[in-house]
């Protein structure tokens, strides 16, 4: 498959600005592909090696490939791209939406785990070979199902590291699914704090991934959309501390951008550690297939 990539070369339009609150520019693409699989980004992740990666597409869709840089060190493109049917539990590959309605990604040893809104769940398929695969299994969620509103439930799940206070356990928090004291439902699925927790809902924002930092913090990717006001992103940051059952967690935003900065209808997030030690931070944006929405990868190094 053949990606076409422009460019980005600044983040805020008619500006040179490169330092946005905690995170600093590093480049970004304007993806485009004459291949109709192509689009409709929902969440990344990178191997090991900084450059191959692993995404789904809320088509129920794999997407694997490589990203490319300049000898600046810049994004310059993706190669090896490749757009695949994901299989149900049946073998199938032409589930209804609502059944194989796929938002998140994680990658641990040996497997790969993906959320689902609608018949909300975390299926966990086998690394290699997930592309011809069936989910081995099905991880329980934990969260109360009669709160978990169909298309505002399961958008992100994300791999806690081994040595951090969560010790590799999967998280889940839902989109905008809150629990009786308003809050957005949250879950670590396994492991010394397997439990139940609440994450404070930033009205209008709404989850839409999340990834680790090194040390265990969790980074929530937020994005807004009124008539009003339109698109905007934020960027959370959980102190993993403060993760355990019953807590409601809260924290500092890294990031705010709008429509005055080159953002989309931002879904994706992925924590990247670079050869010199720098954590860089890589977002996809969704398109959801339409000519009025633009497919993007962003890319920010996070500052001390």
């Amino acid at each position: 498959m053949t990606i076409f990539a422009k460019k980005i070369e600044t983040f805020r339009f008619g500006s040179d600005q490169r330092v946005f609150g905690k995170l600093e520019f590093v480049g970004g693409l304007d993806l485009t592909s004459s291949n109709a699989l192509f689009g409709a980004f929902s969440s990344i992740r990178f191997r090991a090696d900084g450059e191959h990666f692993v995404g789904v597409l809320d088509t129920a869709h794999w997407l694997e490939g490589r990203i490319e840089r300049d000898p600046g060190g810049r994004l310059s493109g993706l190669g090896d791209v490749t757009v695949t049917s994901m299989k149900d539990r049946q073998g199938r590959t032409e589930s209804a939406k609502a059944l194989m309605d796929s938002e998140g990604v994680a990658l641990r040893d040996g497997q790969v785990l993906v959320s689902f809104e609608g018949d909300a769940r975390v299926d966990i398929y086998p690394d290699p070979g997930f592309t011809q695969s069936r989910p081995l299994r099905t991880l329980p969620i934990l969260l109360p199902r009669d709160r978990l509103k169909r298309n505002r439930s399961l958008e992100m799940v994300a791999v806690s590291p081994k040595e951090s206070p969560l010790a590799g356990a999967p998280v889940i928090v839902a989109e905008l699914s809150f629990d009786k004291n308003d809050h957005l439902l949250a879950a670590v699925l396994e492991g010394p704090r397997k439990g139940v927790f609440g994450v404070v809902q930033k009205d209008p924002f709404a989850v839409t991934d999340g990834a680790f930092l090194p040390n265990g913090d969790l980074l929530l990717l937020e994005r807004r959309f009124s008539f009003a006001a339109g698109l905007g992103m934020e960027i959370r940051r959980i102190k993993a501390d403060d993760i355990r059952p019953g807590a409601v967690v809260d924290g500092e935003v890294l990031i705010s951008a709008d429509l005055g900065y080159q953002i989309d209808n931002m879904e994706g997030l992925d924590v990247v550690v670079q050869p010199s030690g720098d954590t860089h931070l890589i977002l996809v944006s969704d398109d959801n297939h339409s000519i009025l929405e633009r497919s993007l990868m962003l890319e920010f190094k996070l500052l001390p």
